[in-house]
C-alpha cells in the first residue's frame, strides 16, 4: 500500500512566517512544542537557512496559511457593484482576537513558563523554597520591566535567565534561612544525581542545564551563560565527565536528559498564582517608592537644621588652663620692721609731682 505525504505547499518569505507567529501571539518555543519539533528547527525555518518539509513542514504552513487569512480579510479591497456604489463586504465567522492588557499577558507567560521554571531552578540550588522565590523574584523584576521583557525577542528566556541568576546567586548562603542544609531526595539515585550536580562550578551547572535539561542549542546556551561558543561547549564536556565519572550510567546524553526530568518532577513544586506574583510586586515597588520618599525628607531636612544652626563666623577656640609654676606665695600682712618705716617715711617727704614734661621750645 502505497501512502502519499501531504506536502508543505508554497510558504511566505522568511520574514513574513516570523510576523505571522508573533500575530498568533506565539513564541518560538510554543510554536514548536505544537507542531513537536525543536526550537531550533523553528528559528532556522524562520531566518531561511532551512525549509520545512514533512508533516511538521505540512502543519507549519497549514498553520502559516491560517495566520494569514484574517490578515487578507482586512485588507482586501472593497468591492465595487455595477452600479458605482461600494458593496458591503461579505461577513466572516472568524472575529479577530483582541489585543492582550499587559496583565493579561504576564499571566499567560507565567503559566507557561514558571512550572518548568521551578524545576530547573531546583536544580541549579538544591532547594526548594529557593527555587520557588527565584522564580518569583524572576517573574517580579519582569513585571517591573514589562515594557522591555514584552518586546524582547525571547520573553521566556529573559525570564529564565533572571530566575538562574537569582537560584545561583553566592550570597544566600549568608542568609538564615539557607544556611542550614535542606532534605535531599528520598530516591538514593535522585540524591546521587543532585549531589553530583551541586557539586559542579555554577558556570558549569548552568550549562549542563540549559543544554540537557531544558534543551537549548550550544550557541543559545552559550549568549544566555554570556560566554562565547567553545567556552560553553567545554563547560559542557567537563560536566558531562564529572558527572559520568560519579554516575557512571548517565553518560549517555539522552539517559541524562531523562534523568534530570525526573528528577526536577519528583518534588511537586508549584509556584505561586500570577496574581499572587504581580501584587507582591507591586507592594514592594510601592515600599521601596516610600522608603525613598522617606529617605530623601530626612536627608533635607537635616540639612536644612544644619544650616540654620550652623555659626557664620570663625571663634577661635579657648585654650584650655595651664598651671603657672614658681609663684611665690602670699604673705600675710603684719608689722612694719624698721627699714620699712623709714623708706616710707622717705616716700612721703619727696614731692608728689613726677619730673617736669618735656616741652619743644622754638628755635
Amino acid at each position: 500500500m502505497v501512502t502519499t505525504q501531504k506536502s508543505a505547499g508554497p510558504l511566505p518569505p522568511p520574514k513574513e512566517r516570523r510576523r505571522l507567529r508573533q500575530a498568533r501571539s506565539l513564541t518560538q518555543a510554543q510554536l514548536a512544542a505544537r507542531l513537536g519539533v525543536g526550537r531550533a528547527t523553528v528559528r532556522a525555518w524562520e531566518s531561511g537557512r532551512r525549509e520545512p518539509d514533512g508533516p511538521e513542514g505540512a502543519a507549519y504552513a497549514e498553520l502559516l496559511a491560517s495566520s494569514a487569512e484574517p490578515t487578507a480579510r482586512q485588507e482586501a479591497p472593497e468591492q465595487v457593484s455595477p452600479h458605482g456604489a461600494a458593496a458591503t463586504p461579505a461577513p466572516t465567522a472568524v472575529a479577530l482576537p483582541e489585543p492582550l492588557t499587559p496583565a493579561q499577558a504576564f499571566d499567560a507567560l507565567y503559566a507557561f513558563c514558571a512550572p518548568a521554571l521551578v524545576r530547573q531552578a531546583y536544580l541549579l540550588s538544591g532547594r526548594r523554597e529557593l527555587a520557588r522565590e527565584s522564580v518569583e523574584r524572576a517573574f517580579q523584576l519582569a513585571w517591573q520591566r514589562w515594557p522591555e521583557v514584552a518586546r524582547d525577542r525571547d520573553p521566556a528566556g529573559w525570564v529564565r535567565a533572571a530566575a538562574y541568576d537569582w537560584a545561583l546567586s553566592p550570597w544566600h548562603r549568608f542568609r538564615p534561612r539557607y544556611r542550614n542544609p535542606e532534605q535531599p531526595p528520598a530516591d538514593p539515585a535522585d540524591r546521587e544525581l543532585l549531589d553530583t550536580l551541586l557539586g559542579l562550578p555554577p558556570s558549569y551547572r548552568r550549562t549542563l542545564v540549559l543544554y540537557d535539561g531544558v534543551g537549548l542549542d550550544l550557541p543559545e546556551a552559550a549568549a544566555e551563560t554570556e560566554a562565547s561558543t567553545p567556552a560553553a561547549a567545554s563547560r559542557l564536556l567537563h560536566a558531562r565527565e564529572a558527572v559520568a565519572a560519579r554516575v557512571p550510567a548517565l553518560a549517555d546524553p539522552a539517559l541524562l536528559h531523562r534523568r534530570l526530568t525526573e528528577l526536577a518532577s519528583r518534588e511537586q513544586m508549584r509556584a505561586a498564582r500570577p496574581t499572587v506574583v504581580r501584587t507582591g510586586c507591586e507592594r514592594r515597588t510601592v515600599f521601596w517608592t516610600r522608603a525613598a520618599i522617606a529617605f530623601t525628607v530626612t536627608i533635607v531636612g537635616a540639612t536644612t537644621l544644619t544650616l540654620r544652626t550652623a555659626p557664620t563666623r570663625y571663634e577661635a577656640p579657648i585654650a584650655p588652663a595651664q598651671a603657672v609654676h614658681g609663684v611665690p606665695r602670699p604673705v600675710p600682712l603684719g608689722p612694719l620692721s624698721e627699714e620699712e618705716q623709714e623708706l616710707r617715711a622717705k616716700l612721703r617727704r619727696k614731692g608728689t609731682h613726677g619730673p617736669n614734661r618735656l616741652a619743644p621750645q622754638p628755635r
